[in-house]
């Protein structure tokens, strides 16, 4: 098992499931030390030739999504999207957050995207998998850019995230609101400082989170918060804490999630704890299992995002009661409007979409209630 490193989630670079070769790397002290434990960001540039990703799971509460970025800066070693790293030849460990790629031209594929006579609206959500407020969106604005484009097309997002970089946004995200075009929900894991600087390395604290929520809602932009992903034995115990500070920042809605290990996650993860709490690895591991029927990941519709069982069925109720009484999701659901929606004059193809768009509105209904 690597070595942690430090600023990293994990040291690990082992190959992913496509892979048939393994590659394994010995220290010979040629290399020195430094180098070795202190690998640097790369971020490639990729041209996407699409960049609405579309799904049917019955567990989302949207179809349709954007990722500016292929690959997460933030380290945290239980992301269920570290997988897809493989899909680039490219390890679910180090490489996912070390080797980025960012989709430099997604604002003008999305303006061509939307602009289709056949294109019919529906939320589209930022964060799917990738955060889009990770710190290389400092320097490359591709968030900025696509928010901008749904600005003028007044199309309805909704964005999660760990970052307080939202708030730079907030211009196009009042626009936003004024239309009921966005949502964001901002996913809060730990409170405790030390956990998170291990677990999510390079997010922003929670602290920072939390006055990001405040930010949002002074402005009068819908926000939520996710306590996601909820670990049990390690972080669940502090649900009710995320709730009441969620509720305090001015979080109109919250929800939670139970932890994901899919494919290469579960060793990485494994490796983590045994590094980081050895002597609460096994109990974790065992409690994982209790909510996931025995396995340490369940990838089944109705179940993965929830768990099953006595301590699901336990969290669940944990979290209904904590809501009640902090006074979270009392609006019932917030339906994002579809019916704005509009190609500006000038864009490619305008009048061909408008007038298709007139002809079939589509309905697209998102609650945000105890997702």
């Amino acid at each position: 098992m690597p070595n942690p490193l430090k600023g990293r989630g994990t040291g690990d670079n082992r190959e992913g499931r496509f892979e048939s070769l393994r590659r394994e790397a010995q220290e010979d002290g040629w290399w020195r030390d430094e180098e070795m434990r202190a690998p640097a960001t790369e971020v490639r540039i990729e041209v996407a030739r699409s960049i609405i990703s579309r799904n049917r799971s019955p567990d989302l509460p949207f179809s349709q999504s954007i990722n500016p970025y292929r690959g997460c800066e933030h380290g945290c070693i239980y992301c269920y999207a570290r997988p897809t790293h493989a899909y680039v030849n490219l390890s679910a460990g180090l490489d996912f957050e070390t080797k980025l790629f960012a989709k430099t031209n997604a604002a003008d594929i999305l303006e061509r995207e939307l602009s289709r006579p056949s294109y019919r609206p529906q939320v589209i959500n930022l964060g799917a998998s990738t955060d889009p407020y990770q710190p290389i969106e400092r320097e490359h604005r591709i968030t900025r850019r696509v928010l901008e484009v749904l600005v003028r097309f007044q199309h309805p997002v909704t964005i999660v995230t760990k970052s307080h970089l939202v708030l730079r946004d907030l211009d196009l995200l009042q626009e936003l609101a004024k239309q009921r075009l966005c949502y964001v929900m901002v996913s809060v894991t730990t409170l405790d400082e030390n956990l998170k600087r291990s677990l999510e390395p390079r997010a922003p604290s929670p602290a920072a989170r939390l006055k990001a929520v405040a930010g949002l809602a002074a402005a009068g932009v819908p926000v939520g918060v996710l306590a996601a992903p909820m670990i049990p034995a390690l972080n669940d115990h502090e649900l009710e804490k995320i709730l009441e500070a969620a509720a305090t920042a001015g979080a109109a809605t919250a929800g939670f999630v139970v932890l994901r290990l899919p494919f290469e996650v579960k060793d990485l993860f494994e490796d983590w704890l045994r590094a980081h709490a050895p002597l609460r690895a096994e109990h974790v591991l065992s409690r994982i299992r209790a909510v996931r029927g025995g396995r340490l990941n369940d990838a089944r519709f109705g179940s993965r995002f929830k768990g099953e069982g006595v301590e699901a069925a336990l969290l669940k109720q944990r979290c209904e009661i904590a809501c009640r009484r902090f006074g979270l999701n009392r609006g019932g659901q917030y339906v994002l409007n579809t019916d704005a929606f509009r190609v500006p004059a000038g864009t490619a193809l305008a009048a061909a979409a408008a007038e298709s768009a007139t002809a079939e509105s589509a309905a697209s209904q998102l609650s945000f209630e105890g997702l």
